[in-house]
């Protein structure tokens, strides 16, 4: 054990500029300042995340529990800043000095099928069962920026999502829930800004006011041209607007958080653990670059943007990533962007379970798999969760699959004790270890893409890590690695270094086929007579002025912003193909470069 982690602090001399040696004062002073924060935010009426429930908390046999465990006093740990206490800048151990005592994970659980009338269904069971927020899954021409009745629609309408044409959609969607008071996450990135005008033009209609509205839309297109692959235009266009939207939300929305970086679909695609850490985090340092070259101040819009990140199955891997992950975060906006208040250092993320891991095989195995990949993000201190359903890798959920994934968290929360004590893993050599080799492997990738954008002392549009990863999209590098990695592990696979119960090993099994969902293709042809309909009642004229100022719009490279004038367009009931498509007469397409 000496020797490893010997090996490991060596490996980590790059960081000595940073970390110093912690002697018991620093500790001791340390812990202080986490016990006044603590104390604070459990002050009634201090405005801190504080909460009602009691300050005793035990063990299931009545052992007492303190909310923090730190080093023994006097003792001296090498390196201990990395590691520090909750609440605290580099924030490894979360970013509340009270843990889940104090504010639990938001149970977040991603839906949507059929057309908007079955999701908000669904939508008010997960309310009604204890679920604390939503998380709305598009169907794939609604992803794309197609209507319903587009060609390329056809077979798709509703197959892995909602759909979603216009406004009125999205007042079906979200009937009888009110969207001032629920917190609502939307997973949607080409078509991202006319999707969320018509989520605030619902907003509108149900008379809330949207100033206060809450959530997260998730308009990542790095992670696009990186992974998923559903982008509308070529990157340029979609960073004017994601670059209006930030500025608008700022303005008009605050609450709202107007990007989710996203990991998931990266590690999702195949990538390693180190390498959705760092693709992921230069992403959003692009997005940061982004904010910077509009004239924004870091410490007014870098609170609005989230992360997204995949939980996998390697139990200790994916706790020490997403510790990392608010480490490296905290330094780069400290340090690289000149961010000096707290809220603007945090890495606030979302996590959901590994989808690539469930197998069709034995599908009842991917309860425990969820189980375990939803305590390691819980562990690792996900301020909001998604636990996939077991038949998730077969159809989309069925209720009573969607409610055993539901359960789980609940059963974390509840049950387990996880919420008593905060980063209950700080400290562990091996937690430890892997969090610093991360870290590490991270920062190699950051300076790989950086170099690629021709480093810090060339000139730049929007910035050097921006001029990189648009670099790598350009020739194909993020892809190619991504693919060798998953290259790799299919081989170890293949050669049983690695296994997976009910695929490679332990294929004997009593279990049975399960209910899975089936979306009927009369969802698709309603959906197109609803559209039709709508088509047919709407003023016409009033369509076509707006779409009309919105090709203008576009075409304005002095325009300010041009959020208000998607808005007009939503509110006149345009649909998401009509915007989509106006925008595209000056945007153009993009065609990925095929790179052998």
């Amino acid at each position: 054990m000496i020797g490893g982690r010997s090996k490991a602090l060596c490996i980590f001399s790059w960081t000595s500029y940073y970390w110093g040696m912690a002697n018991p004062e620093d500790i001791a002073a340390g812990r202080a300042r986490w016990q006044a924060r603590y104390d604070a935010a459990r002050t009634p009426g201090s405005g801190g995340r504080g909460s009602a429930a009691p300050e005793a908390r035990t063990t299931i046999s009545g052992q007492p529990l303190d909310p923090v465990y730190g080093p023994p006093e006097g003792a001296e740990v090498p390196g201990f800043e990395r590691i520090g206490w909750p609440g605290e800048f580099p924030f490894t151990r979360g970013l509340y000095a009270t843990g889940y005592r104090g504010r639990p994970w938001t149970i977040r659980q991603f839906a949507g099928f059929g057309n908007a009338s079955q999701t908000n269904e669904r939508y008010r069971m997960i309310l009604e069962s204890g679920g604390g927020g939503l998380s709305v899954a598009f169907d794939m021409p609604t992803l794309m920026g197609y209507d319903s009745d587009h060609s390329f629609a056809l077979g798709e309408v509703g197959h892995c999502g909602v759909a979603v044409d216009s406004a009125a959609d999205m007042e079906v969607l979200f009937d009888a829930i009110p969207l001032a008071e629920i917190t609502t996450s939307m997973t949607i990135s080409g078509p991202a800004i006319p999707v969320f005008c018509m989520y605030l033009v619902a907003a509108e209609r149900q008379g809330a006011d949207t100033s206060v509205l809450n959530g997260t839309l998730q308009t990542d297109i790095f992670k696009e041209y990186i992974a998923q692959k559903e982008w509308l235009y070529p990157p340029e266009p979609h960073l004017r607007l994601i670059g209006d939207l930030m500025e608008y939300c700022g303005e008009n929305v605050p609450a709202f958080k107007p990007l989710s970086v996203s990991g998931y679909h990266i590690r999702e695609a195949g990538a390693t653990a180190a390498q959705e850490l760092a693709f992921t985090l230069a992403d959003g340092f692009g997005y940061v670059e982004l904010g910077l070259s509009r004239g924004l101040d870091v410490n007014r819009f870098a609170p609005g943007l989230s992360f997204f990140f995949d939980a996998h199955v390697d139990f200790f891997e994916e706790i020490a990533k997403f510790r990392a992950a608010r480490r490296i975060w905290a330094r780069w906006m400290r340090d690289r962007f000149g961010a000096d208040q707290e809220r603007a250092q945090w890495l606030r993320f979302h996590t959901q379970t590994a989808g690539v891991s469930l197998t069709a095989q034995q599908p009842y195995n991917n309860v425990v798999r969820t189980a375990v990949e939803a305590l390691s993000a819980v562990l690792g201190g996900t301020n909001s969760l998604h636990t996939n359903a077991l038949d998730e890798t077969l159809a989309l959920p069925t209720e009573r699959s969607a409610e055993i994934a539901l359960r789980t968290q609940q059963v974390l929360r509840e049950e387990t004790g996880v919420v008593n004590v905060a980063d209950p893993l700080g400290g562990s050599y091996y937690v430890e270890a892997l969090t610093d080799r991360l870290e590490a492997e991270a920062e190699r990738i950051f300076e790989r893409i950086e170099g690629m954008g021709g480093g810090a002392g060339a000139d730049h549009a929007i910035g050097p890590i921006t001029s990189g990863i648009l670099a790598g999209i350009d020739n194909g590098w993020f892809t190619s690695e991504i693919a060798e990695s998953a290259f790799q592990y299919q081989q170890a696979l293949e050669k049983d270094e690695k296994r997976i119960v009910g695929v490679n090993a332990h294929t004997a099994s009593v279990t049975g086929e399960v209910e899975t969902l089936r979306i009927s293709h009369e969802i698709e042809r309603e959906q197109n007579r609803v559209l039709a309909e709508r088509r047919e009642r709407r003023d016409g004229g009033a369509v076509d002025k707006a779409l009309a100022d919105l090709l203008g719009a576009v075409r304005d490279p002095a325009r300010p912003n041009l959020i208000p004038v998607i808005l007009d367009a939503v509110r006149a009931e345009a649909t998401l193909g009509e915007i989509c498509g106006t925008m595209g007469e000056e945007f153009g397409t993009y065609t990925e470069k095929p790179h052998l």
